[in-house]
């Protein structure tokens, strides 16, 4: 009789695991920050275009007494 007994090896199962797993959960996270971006496009929509983009410094609010 042989002390040595085979050993089958999960490693290639493992690393599939591993790798599904992972594009699983990217694809969950990219989906839940895509929608969340979505959820919140017209929050900045009220900013003036015109200021931002042509360079110059919004004006000032007035000064309260």
């Amino acid at each position: 009789m042989s002390t040595a007994a085979h050993r089958s090896s999960d490693l290639g199962a493992a690393l599939t695991g591993l790798i599904v797993g992972a594009v699983a959960l990217f694809i969950i996270v990219f989906t839940i920050v895509k929608l969340t971006n979505s959820s919140y496009a017209g929050e900045h929509a009220e900013a003036p275009a015109a200021a931002t983009t042509t360079g110059t410094p919004a004006p000032a609010p007035p000064a309260a007494h």
